[in-house]
């Protein structure tokens, strides 16, 4: 059994549409909106595509259009792409990721998978590095061949105990410095990492095209372009401000 494995998607199908992958199962583990241009064709690509999926925080913000206020970072990209995204969407769009769980237990191919888009023990926030040592506490109880998380952007995977714990990183909006969409693939129990270039100039043009702040326009630009906030050194510092989750 081949299993696609996506997550973090972010509304930039143009990221999605460079996945050509075969396989037989897709998983998503959630953030199919906000930041992006095509917060309604990522959403429908999931409703086609994902066999199972489970709700992300920016999913679940959106659905319950939840209050925000950032002046730098992520969440200020959050504040201010929530509104466009929100008129992006129909209700049935809404109901949709309204209707994702937040984790999702189920068994392919003899083997059980925990989805979850940040951790087991708070599904769409906690944000954990990718370190073994910080996730040893977060799986404890859980009994799983394989635990799929999303949430940091970071791609990686490494066992724990006889658990698989496995990030494909973001398909839409990647922050290690590598601007190429991620996503995984498990075939027969074995974990495969992958990239893919796609075209940014297509989202970086949508981006351009919204009705939000030139600043944010701007911030987005520079991670589809680079994989990370960038500096007049281009050394990532960020110029724009702090960078919360």
């Amino acid at each position: 059994m081949r299993i696609l494995v996506v997550a973090d998607i972010h509304a930039n199908r143009a990221a999605l549409d460079a996945i050509s992958e075969p396989h037989d199962v897709c998983l998503c583990l959630g953030d199919t909106v906000e930041y992006g241009p095509n917060p309604a064709a990522c959403v429908d690509w999931v409703q086609q595509h994902a066999d199972h999926s489970v709700r992300g925080n920016h999913d679940h913000g959106v659905v319950q259009n939840v209050d925000l206020f950032g002046v730098g970072g992520f969440r200020y990209l959050t504040m201010v792409t929530r509104p466009p995204t929100l008129a992006a969407l129909t209700p049935s769009h809404r109901r949709y990721l309204a209707s994702r769980p937040t984790t999702q237990m189920l068994t392919l191919g003899g083997k059980r998978f925990l989805l979850v888009h940040a951790t087991p023990r708070d599904p769409l926030d906690e944000y954990t590095p990718s370190d073994r040592k910080a996730w040893e506490p977060r799986l404890v109880g859980v009994k799983a061949d394989f635990v799929l998380v999303g949430h940091t952007h970071q791609q990686f995977t490494f066992e724990i105990g006889t658990t698989t714990l496995l990030n494909p990183g973001s398909v839409g909006l990647p922050r290690d410095g590598d601007p190429r969409a991620r996503y995984a693939i498990i075939e027969d129990g074995v974990v495969q990492l992958k990239q893919v270039e796609y075209a940014i100039p297509e989202t970086t043009a949508g981006v351009e095209a919204m009705e939000i702040d030139p600043r944010a326009k701007a911030m987005l630009a520079d991670v589809y372009r680079h994989g990370k906030y960038m500096n007049g050194n281009g050394n990532g510092n960020g110029q724009y401000g702090p960078e919360p989750s």
